[in-house]
């Protein structure tokens, strides 16, 4: 069984993840976390003006929200797999982040599958960089799915690595999973602007050769300055299905976060982005 959790701001593009990730684990046993953050920034004059003496602000807040969230799962459940899938909600009116942590600790969750943007303007923004801090400051592995993409099967999986983070299988394992679960051929792409690999590198490269020695993989070599567009660029010239990476010190991913060019690149990348589990301190924000 696979605890899956699926935050919501009950956006469009939050709606249109989850689909994602019922259809991407059609075959798999699960129970999907609903979870919605209630922000007290959403709760206006009008509606203190609307309750009942009796009531509190933290009553209606979640009461309005749990009618939307059960009608939700209600759906989902019309859609999802009946004899493989199961369904749990959560409501909390809390910092987004620590509902978020408190999940995956509560419930044991193994995948974390949210979209990248909100409805507005202003929700683009907030959602967005929500996700980001999912990848930054919470140990689970992420999905993060683009705005109105479908699910299609994961035929072929790009995953970036600049060899110069050694790799346990451990860090590795979501992949593989993913990988045996799809028949997936996984391509490991590196790009540089120096030819030739240090000792570390080819050490680093052969070991996870040999890690992903049960699943069909290859090796690419891209020579650019430019690390984020020559992969967006090759993931969308090879109508690859996702892109994974690790959060890993040193990581291409790290380097991003860096930079502050993250949202950029991982939001304007037209699949989905597969973040596997790290650890919070080697992530820096």
């Amino acid at each position: 069984m696979k605890n899956v959790l699926l935050p919501t701001d009950f956006s469009g593009n939050s709606i249109n993840a989850i689909h994602y990730a019922l259809a991407c684990f059609k075959d798999v046993p699960c129970e999907f976390f609903v979870l919605h953050v209630q922000k007290t920034s959403g709760f206006i004059s009008d509606d203190l003006m609307a309750m009942q003496a009796s009531e509190s602000v933290y009553e209606s807040l979640v009461s309005t929200a749990k009618e939307k969230i059960e009608a939700l799962i209600s759906n989902l459940k019309s859609i999802g797999n009946k004899d493989l899938h199961s369904f749990k909600s959560k409501v909390d009116y809390d910092n987004f982040i620590d509902a978020i942590n408190q999940v995956v600790e509560m419930a044991s969750i193994d995948m974390i599958v949210m979209g990248t943007q909100g409805e507005s303007k202003l929700e683009k923004k907030l959602f967005g960089s929500n996700t980001i801090r999912v990848i930054q400051r919470v140990n689970c592995p992420i999905i993060a799915v683009p705005d109105n993409h479908e699910f299609r099967s994961l035929k072929t999986i790009g995953f970036s690595s600049n060899y110069e983070s050694t790799y346990h299988p451990k860090d590795l394992e979501v992949l593989v999973q993913m990988a045996k679960l799809f028949n997936s051929a996984v391509y490991v792409i590196h790009v540089t602007n120096v030819h030739g690999l240090t000792k570390e590198q080819e050490k680093n490269k052969a070991l996870l050769d040999t890690y992903l020695r049960e699943i069909n993989h290859s090796f690419v070599e891209l020579e650019s300055d430019d690390v984020p567009e020559a992969i967006g660029s090759y993931i969308t010239e090879q109508l690859m299905d996702l892109l994974a990476m690790t959060g890993k010190k040193h990581s291409f991913l790290e380097r991003l976060f860096v930079r502050h060019t993250v949202e950029d690149f991982a939001f304007n990348l037209n699949v989905p982005l597969l973040v596997m589990e790290h650890k919070e301190s080697e992530v820096k924000a």
